[in-house]
């Protein structure tokens, strides 16, 4: 039996130990699967709507709502088009754990889910730190304010876009930090010493 091994197998063995010691990339991996878990959901209530479904619409509130009840193909559309793109952000999500996703090259990948994670959590973000400002009476908007949809918005929808967004972001960290060594992405390197 050699006992002697290459540079190469030393230097992945370590890369691998440190990456592993880490926990980033079973982390990363958790993430993306729940990040892709809270898209496809919210892509399903977006669906419900878009075939016509009612219920908490009145939640949502604004010009949404006002669009929903008028009908017609626009509102239908719109919530298809949000589905769709509630959908490519779980695939995106996915992509970054499942073997599919090395067909993307890591510089996409990387570039897309930190700009979608930076939005959904810009977006989420500041809508329920104004929406919570509004409802705890620091901010007094000069018009009316739907607080029933308000609350939902503040505890529920801009919520998900948050948590999805922080997940999302968590998920290409540790992406990163998987493919930064160089190591394959599905543990061949504790196959080549055999």
């Amino acid at each position: 039996m050699d006992t002697s091994t290459t540079d190469a197998e030393a230097a992945a063995e370590a890369g691998q130990s440190a990456t592993a010691a880490s926990g980033w990339p079973a982390m990363g991996a958790v993430t993306a699967y729940a990040a892709a878990i809270v898209a496809f959901a919210y892509a399903l209530m977006s669906a419900y709507w878009a075939l016509g479904g009612h219920a908490l619409i009145s939640t949502i509130g604004g010009y949404v709502e006002q669009f929903a009840h008028q009908g017609g193909a626009l509102p239908v559309l719109a919530a298809l088009a949000a589905t769709l793109a509630k959908v490519a952000g779980g695939l995106l999500a996915l992509a970054l754990v499942r073997p599919w996703g090395r067909v993307v090259p890591r510089r996409w990948l990387l570039t897309g889910s930190t700009g979608a994670s930076a939005l959904l959590v810009v977006y989420g973000g500041v809508t329920v730190l104004f929406g919570a400002l509004v409802l705890s009476g620091v901010i007094h908007p000069a018009g009316s304010v739907d607080r029933t949809a308000l609350r939902w918005h503040v505890a529920v929808w801009d919520l998900w876009f948050l948590v999805w967004g922080i997940l999302l972001a968590l998920a290409a960290v540790g992406y990163w930090r998987r493919t930064v060594t160089g190591l394959p992405r599905d543990g061949a390197a504790n196959r080549v010493r055999g």
